[in-house]
């Protein structure tokens, strides 16, 4: 399986690309990424060098991705945070030239906009573009709550709210939706759900609440989810194992007290995770 990959980069930690190439390969997947940023580190630090790219180049680095003739092979795009409007134009025009080339290839989006209590943090512009163009076009997102309250419109507090939630979202587009986060008035203080919405079917899986706060998980979780949606057609099985696996990876790094994500350390959580978690349909 090849997969295009366009996301922001860091050169010492795992966001972006840095966190969700390598559980990508280590699944097996040729991945192919293209950096919207390259930075020494993410911003959660408060200071970082590097350079943020624009549209063109992204658009440049495809173009010679395609003189290979490749493109016919790519199974599939993914796309992470988007620093400007130039660079959700350069990645739909790079979903469509890959559809073009193999019509079965899956776009999923991450649409990275905000997070509960610290809402939206992205540049202005960026959250209507993801509601408006980007979120329209692909095959599968990965937001958290609070992206999914932000692209449908409504407030979650039950579990029937984000199932509607997730409806909405639907009707505009996605086929697949995989919420992250959620928290619920169902949800257990000690715990946290994962839902998974396909064809009118919800699947839930819920596990502890870890104390680990990282940078870079969402973008993992989006590559492992994708991965095993590709491979399976299936939401509950890409649910069961990309959620296994996330757990595992946080839990290991909460354990090692570590401020980053231990891509590296846990890789084994990617293929053969040590807990695994029951999916429900609900």
């Amino acid at each position: 399986m090849n997969i295009l990959s366009i996301q922001s980069h860091v050169a010492f930690g795992h966001v972006g690309n840095s966190s969700a190439v390598f559980p990508m390969q280590r699944l097996g997947c040729e991945v192919w990424p293209i950096h919207t940023v390259q930075f020494s580190n993410h911003t959660g630090y408060g200071a970082w060098k590097g350079r943020v790219f624009d549209g063109p180049m992204v658009e440049e680095i495809l173009d010679g991705i395609a003189e290979r003739g490749v493109l016919p092979t790519c199974d599939g795009v993914l796309s992470g945070y988007m620093g400007s409007p130039d660079i959700g134009a350069a990645i739909l025009s790079a979903v469509a030239r890959v559809r073009a080339a193999n019509a079965d290839a899956l776009y999923c989006c991450d649409p990275v906009i905000g997070d509960v209590g610290r809402g939206i943090f992205v540049r202005p512009g960026i959250p209507e573009l993801m509601r408006d163009k980007v979120v329209p076009a692909a095959d599968i997102i990965t937001p958290n709550q609070f992206e999914l309250e932000y692209l449908s419109g409504r407030a979650i507090r039950t579990l029937d709210d984000a199932k509607h939630a997730v409806a909405a979202v639907q009707e505009t587009g996605p086929r697949v939706v995989l919420v992250t986060s959620l928290h619920t008035s169902d949800t257990p203080a000690d715990a946290i759900d994962m839902l998974a919405g396909e064809g009118g079917r919800f699947f839930r899986m819920r596990t502890p609440k870890l104390s680990v706060n990282v940078n870079g998980a969402g973008d993992a979780v989006a590559a492992l989810f994708f991965v095993h949606y590709a491979r399976t057609r299936s939401a509950e099985t890409a649910l069961a194992e990309a959620g296994a696996a996330i757990f595992g990876l946080l839990k290991r790094t909460q354990d090692a007290g570590s401020r980053e994500i231990l891509t590296v350390a846990a890789q084994d959580e990617f293929v053969a995770p040590t807990r695994r978690f029951p999916v429900e349909r609900v």
